[in-house]
């Protein structure tokens, strides 16, 4: 992904130019990233881009900025669950903690989510962005495929969780003023993606039928 990143900024320019050059200036391109470019993210706070990362996402990110395109980021708080189970609480991965589990600073945490969120702020204002808004483009946890962590009844607490998140057009301790919004991944399991957890984020079955149910209200 580093490898290809110096493609990016290029390719985002040149679509830009092509959108509004067609009379569509209200349009903005953007593009995708995953936590993987941050080099530190805990806490929040100390959150920078990774050194192979860090020229080619302040770029991508100033470019963004004076354009008014979001960046779009993938936020799975699984991952960090599942690495680190001792360390990483499971209500805190699911957004049902009932009061704070990280502090920092002044900024409080009770959802895994809003400080990953808050880490890429962080990581922005180090690099003298302060104005790009940020939207999650992929979320989700997985029904089955690593055990006790990958329940039906796991991944739909977290999606029920993720999707009121999003209704309540609230921001992030850091950032209150910007609502935050996104995207589930992913509307249907896919079989043919290597055996596992990969296999499994899918609201449905590949027949159509839930694999359990999310309210979206």
């Amino acid at each position: 992904m580093v490898t290809l990143a110096k493609y990016v900024l290029p390719a985002i320019q040149n679509l830009q130019k092509v959108v509004s050059d067609s009379g569509h200036t209200t349009i903005g391109v953007t593009t995708v990233v995953a936590t993987t470019v941050l080099g530190t993210s805990y806490p929040p706070s100390k959150a920078t881009f990774s050194e192979a990362a860090r020229a080619d996402m302040a770029g991508i990110v100033k470019f963004l900025s004076s354009s008014g395109s979001p960046l779009m980021i993938n936020v799975y708080p699984y991952f960090a669950y599942a690495s680190d189970p001792v360390n990483v609480r499971l209500d805190y991965a699911q957004f049902t903690a009932t009061g704070v589990v990280v502090q920092d600073g002044p900024l409080s945490y009770s959802n895994l989510l809003d400080a990953v969120v808050d880490a890429y702020y962080w990581a922005l204002e180090k690099e003298g962005v302060t104005n790009l808004n940020l939207v999650i483009s992929e979320s989700g946890w997985p029904s089955a495929g690593n055990g006790n962590s990958t329940t039906p009844a796991l991944a739909q607490t977290y999606n029920q969780n993720l999707v009121k998140r999003f209704l309540k057009n609230t921001g992030t301790p850091k950032h209150p003023d910007r609502s935050l919004g996104g995207f589930i991944f992913a509307m249907f399991n896919e079989n043919q993606k290597s055996a596992g957890i990969e296999q499994n984020f899918g609201l449905f079955n590949p027949d159509g039928t839930p694999v359990y149910n999310v309210v979206f209200n």
